[in-house]
């Protein structure tokens, strides 16, 4: 194990026992080392030193999740690697065209893609409002499972949840088909 790793272990086991000053010491120790880790990946510093904060922010709400018998830098990339993919989706490229133009840029819907939406609609018909939401928002437009949440009031474990069983009544169904 390297003396990062070693130091940087001892002090979030240090302060998952309480120790104040060692969950200062961790917190400082930490913001360098997501802000090199942001910067390699990023091409704004701004957006590094926000992801720094939404990291140690979720570090902080997380920290009782922390297995003492895992490495702690692994634990502390994970988060680090959630709030960069969720930063990415956030940050989608989005263009405004004026609505006269729009004939020009749009191609005409074949058959099969208008068939397609029509059975996935079909399909999503048949589960319960909320599952159906929450698979449009995520899987369809795109959000995150934290905007879902934020959006529906739900929290993020139960937005996980209520798009998991409402995919695997979808898979059911699929494969009931003849």
């Amino acid at each position: 194990m390297d003396l990062a790793e070693t130091r940087l272990k001892a002090l979030m086991l240090a302060s998952l026992d309480g120790d104040a000053k060692a969950y200062r010491a961790l917190l400082a120790a930490l913001a360098p080392h997501l802000r090199a880790y942001f910067a390699r990946r990023l091409a704004q510093a701004a957006d590094a030193e926000d992801l720094v904060q939404e990291t140690l922010i979720a570090i902080h709400s997380r920290r009782a999740s922390y297995d003492a018998t895992l490495p702690f830098t692994a634990w502390l990339h994970a988060i680090a690697r959630y709030k960069l993919i969720d930063h990415f989706r956030r940050g989608r490229l989005r263009r405004t065209l004026p609505l006269e133009d729009a004939g020009s840029v749009m191609a005409e819907e074949s058959h099969e893609a208008s068939a397609a939406a029509h059975d996935v609609e079909r399909l999503l018909a048949t589960l319960p409002e909320n599952r159906r939401s929450l698979i449009r928002q995520v899987k369809i437009e795109g959000l995150s499972t934290a905007e879902a949440a934020a959006r529906t009031g739900q929290s993020e474990s139960a937005v996980k949840v209520g798009i998991h069983r409402g995919l695997k009544k979808l898979a059911a169904l699929i494969r009931e088909k003849p």
